[in-house]
């Protein structure tokens, strides 16, 4: 069985939490228990948020109470290890690190003392693994579990960044979906959108998938982004092996 912390989160929603880490086994809990949920198909469910290490559970107290909810979960919470996931997708991210397009690349190498050459290859050569959406719509939370890099955020954040922008902090990479304040460096920019209102599913990417950054140059990105602004480009994915 697993251990969770049950906490109230206003009047309609309940937050589950697992062990108190970032990392892969906590956060299958997390989805384990969501597509547990789903196929529970509950009255008065609403929607639910995966985070790093916690779902929370949006419901309709009139439909469902706060504790035949918390005790439906706990049953469910018994049998985690039993829930078969969807299968993990890669999806492939075309990445700039060159010039305009990767604006702290110079000063990411000059603290890694590495050159920009062993920067790109470290970023571009690692899957990550997308524990959440958040802070914006499409915004993905992704992290590598092999040599991450040595620095947190930047001391001063900026007021805003292009969206776009591939920022990354110790083992994290993140894609900025648009134009928004940023405290993290920026290493590269991907042409594609993370967020794109004119399709019927708007997010690129979904907690439990994984990335992989694919360099190009900046001809390439040109290209790219006029696929993606016709609404033609679309990213390569596949099945990670096991």
């Amino acid at each position: 069985m697993s251990e969770m912390t049950f906490r109230f989160a206003g009047d309609q929603a309940l937050l589950v939490e697992f062990e108190n880490e970032i990392s892969i086994p906590v956060n299958q809990k997390v989805r384990s228990l969501k597509v547990a949920l789903e196929r529970a198909k509950l009255d008065g469910l609403g929607e639910l948020v995966p985070a790093y290490r916690s779902l929370l559970i949006h419901y309709d107290p009139l439909v469902i109470s706060y504790q035949k909810l918390m005790e439906k979960v706990e049953q469910l919470g018994e049998h985690l290890g039993n829930v078969e996931l969807p299968p993990a997708i890669v999806t492939e991210i075309p990445v700039c690190y060159e010039g305009e397009y990767a604006a702290d690349i110079q000063e990411i190498a000059q603290i890694e003392g590495k050159s920009v050459e062993e920067i790109i290859r470290i970023h571009s050569q690692s899957d990550y693994f997308v524990y959440m959406l958040g802070f914006a719509p499409g915004h993905p939370y992704s992290a590598r579990m092999e040599n991450p890099f040595s620095f947190k955020r930047r001391e001063t954040p900026r007021v805003k960044i292009p969206g776009g922008s591939i920022v990354v902090q110790l083992g994290l990479s993140d894609i900025i979906p648009f134009e928004q304040p940023c405290g993290w460096n920026i290493i590269g920019t991907t042409p594609v959108l993370a967020y794109d209102s004119r399709k019927e599913n708007p997010f690129l990417l979904q907690s439990g998938q994984w990335m992989h950054h694919v360099p190009i140059s900046p001809a390439e990105f040109r290209s790219i982004r006029a696929q993606v602004e016709a609404g033609t480009y679309v990213c390569r994915t596949y099945e990670k092996e096991a």
